[in-house]
């Protein structure tokens, strides 16, 4: 394992040693502008419930997010996913400095790592005296992870390097922070509805009637995110807006409205309520159950799929891969009951 990552393990906080140890991966350090112990990428909401500060100057506004207890993750319908590690401004030079010396006096890592360190930050190859000429006008960054710890978290493996304010990060450093990463990681914190779908007939259908299938208005809003660095002034705003429905009906014994199962959005609606006079009509959205599901149900998934885009600083901005987000939920198909005289 490369001293850097053993010296870095070091100084990961209580709560995350046992993982740490347990696996090799990225660099921990001991606080950062966000002023909380640890590094990686969540962290509790504030008092309100909907903004919450990450280390690493990462702010999240979630004040547009979904919510409820039922309000998922957005799993990308690509194979692209959102940055497991990044990099942003984590130690003024006082900071940096009150980090590394605490190890090389311990010595844990070993003379020689000890030096190069020395040389890099100390002796001016190429940082002299932690870059304390220049207090107030950069930062050291250094790397950071998703919490969560998703393939390739372990990637960013760069030492701590100075960025002047002002000044874009090295370009061939790979995930560090601007706008279009900023996105990326507040696409990650998107929260949306559940995606149980509003059925009529409600309690049971029947076979070989209609059944109409609509979600609430009121949830399927767009929903947004919003991360930002304070400290270098840079945000980013990604927003999820609905884009379709996917009716599975849990059984191959069905029809399904239209007959590809997806339900586009139609403004600010996904499928139609039923209302009374609507009974000899096919729904725009629905299902058609051909069989009973006798004493049990037919598991039927209802799956959405939102389009994202993303603003930012300095009039950035773009499209994000489609997201989706699903859910399951029971169907109760009975037969028609007929009367013989």
């Amino acid at each position: 394992m490369p001293a850097l990552i053993r010296t870095r393990r070091l100084l990961v906080t209580s709560g995350l040693v046992a993982m740490a140890l347990a696996i090799s991966g990225p660099a921990y350090a001991e606080k950062g502008f966000g002023g909380t112990d640890g590094e990686t990428q969540k962290a509790n909401a504030g008092k309100d419930g909907t903004v919450s500060v990450t280390v690493g100057g990462v702010v999240f506004d979630r004040s547009k997010n979904g919510s409820g207890t039922s309000a998922g993750a957005l799993t990308s319908a690509t194979s692209w996913t959102p940055p497991p590690c990044w990099y942003a401004p984590k130690y003024t030079p006082e900071q940096l400095q009150k980090t590394m010396e605490p190890v090389w006096e311990a010595g844990s890592t070993g003379y020689e790592w000890d030096a190069k360190q020395r040389d890099r930050y100390v002796n001016g190859k190429p940082y002299k005296d932690f870059n304390k000429d220049k207090t107030g006008k950069g930062y050291f960054w250094d790397s950071f992870v998703d919490e969560d710890f998703p393939p390739g978290w372990d990637a960013c493996t760069e030492e701590p390097f100075w960025v002047d304010q002002g000044d874009p990060p090295p370009a061939d450093i790979q995930n560090a922070v601007t706008p279009e990463i900023l996105a990326e990681l507040a696409y990650a914190e998107i929260r949306v509805p559940s995606t149980k779908v509003t059925l009529a007939p409600a309690a049971a259908t029947k076979v070989n009637l209609p059944t109409w299938a609509w979600l609430d208005v009121a949830d399927f809003k767009p929903v947004s995110v919003t991360a930002s660095v304070p400290v270098i002034g840079i945000t980013a705003t990604a927003t999820a807006r609905p884009k379709s429905l996917r009716i599975e009906p849990g059984t191959k014994d069905a029809v399904t409205y239209p007959a590809s199962g997806v339900c586009e959005a139609d403004g600010d609606r996904i499928g139609e309520p039923y209302a009374k006079g609507k009974a000899d009509r096919t729904p725009p959205c629905g299902v058609r159950y051909l069989r009973s599901s006798g004493e049990g149900t037919y598991p039927l998934q209802a799956t959405v799929t939102w389009e994202i885009d993303w603003t930012g600083s300095g009039g950035a901005g773009g499209d994000l891969p489609d997201g989706t987000f699903g859910a399951t939920q029971d169907v109760v198909v009975q037969e028609i009951q007929a009367v013989n005289r």
